[in-house]
């Protein structure tokens, strides 16, 4: 029974966060960022509304992170074109790292630094990887938290519904 209690708490500490902000028991709207990117600039999540936006924090030292990488590059590739989009966001206070990991894995989708970890407390990024789904309307509608095999199904049902909507 105290591991059947454990795990609700666990899901519900995962789930609410999303939900926060929410109002009428709906999704909150996402926080709103600018940060440099890898290819120069600045990108804004502004710039995206009206698609289906996956942000994946990550780091070049977590392990799952780099096995997760591939995956998602794979993910954008397929419905890059379909009203969706992935920003991966380096939490590392150096680029460097992360810049010399991408040159052996590289990926298409944009890559942001968030050096001073702002936008990170924003989207109460807790560990590494945290990825976030975000609505055409700009919407917070998953929070995920770590990466294990398999837990690219969930994002891809998440990212197909929301196409969808």
């Amino acid at each position: 029974m105290r591991n059947r209690i454990a795990a609700i708490a666990a899901a519900l500490a995962l789930a609410l966060p999303a939900l926060a902000g929410s109002g009428a028991g709906g999704p909150g709207p996402a926080p709103s960022f600018t940060l440099a990117s890898r290819s120069g600039g600045e990108v804004s999540l502004a710039h995206y509304k009206g698609q289906v936006v996956m942000i994946n924090f990550w780091a070049s030292w977590c392990g799952p992170c780099r096995q997760e990488m591939p995956l998602l590059e794979s993910i954008y590739r397929k419905y890059g074109k379909m009203g969706f989009t992935l920003l991966g966001v380096n939490v590392e206070p150096d680029s460097q790292a992360a810049n010399a990991w991408l040159k052996q894995t590289p990926v298409s989708f944009p890559i942001l630094y968030d050096k001073d970890s702002k936008v990170s407390k924003l989207y109460d990024v807790a560990g590494m990887p945290s990825t976030v789904i975000i609505d055409r309307s700009g919407k917070l509608r998953m929070l995920h938290r770590g990466y294990k095999p398999g837990d690219e199904n969930e994002y891809l049902d998440s990212i197909r519904a929301l196409i969808r909507e």
